[in-house]
């Protein structure tokens, strides 16, 4: 808006000095200068302001396209958990164990009370973003795309929710977790296999979370005995 006001007042300073300029030349040499010479260079001022206008709407459009394509980047980020679904083989797996390697980093920065919270706000962030970004891509990638692992990291977040606390990492319940998660995520029984039926992203978060609740009940339940 700014720039086409600009643009607008130039056009109209500039014919309003033309003006002045050639009265000027007619008080100079005391003759009429032919209006033909005006029309002319009037003509031309609207060539340029018409040229002006074109190259602030291509630059609109080309602002716009990057825009899109970085936000389309932000949503293979998230989908593809960082990067780890781009793994050639097992990405579901590489994707859960980075759920597991960002977790011990939360856990040595931070209390373990903290580092539960914490867990479970990037359950349910991750959740949400997970479900949205994978609607975004599914038109370029399909249903459910082998690259897509953000629904692997929340699950395995899930049954990292129910290693103990304590002032030394849990390793078996940590390695437990991660076991369970995924042995429940390849063969997903106990009707996880039906919550794949949920149309787009919701489908695909659906059944890793309720393999991570199975998980997170599983490790309680060992907890207890």
């Amino acid at each position: 808006m700014y720039l086409g006001c600009k643009v607008s007042y130039l056009f109209l300073y500039g014919a309003e000095n033309e003006g002045r300029s050639f009265q000027k030349l007619q008080n100079l040499y005391g003759r009429k200068v032919k209006k033909d010479i005006l029309s002319v260079l009037l003509a031309l001022r609207i060539l340029s302001f018409l040229a002006g206008v074109r190259f602030f709407l291509y630059f609109c459009a080309l602002s716009e396209n990057s825009m899109k394509q970085n936000n389309l980047f932000i949503h293979k980020l998230i989908a593809t958990g960082l990067g780890s679904g781009y793994c050639p083989f097992a990405p579901g797996t590489m994707g859960a164990l980075l759920a597991v390697g960002l977790w011990l980093l939360a856990f040595v920065c931070v209390d373990f009370e903290s580092l539960r919270w914490i867990t479970l706000g990037a359950v349910c962030l991750f959740t949400v973003l997970g479900v949205h970004s994978t609607n975004v891509l599914r038109p370029l990638w399909g249903e459910d795309p082998s690259r897509v692992v953000v629904d692997e990291m929340v699950g395995t977040w899930i049954a990292l929710l129910a290693v103990p606390g304590g002032g030394e990492i849990a390793w078996g319940y940590v390695a437990g977790a991660f076991v369970l998660f995924r042995l429940f995520d390849i063969f997903k029984p106990l009707g996880i296999r039906r919550m794949e039926r949920f149309p787009g992203g919701v489908g695909v978060m659906a059944d890793d979370v309720l393999a991570g609740i199975y998980s997170f009940i599983l490790l309680l339940s060992v907890r207890c005995l």
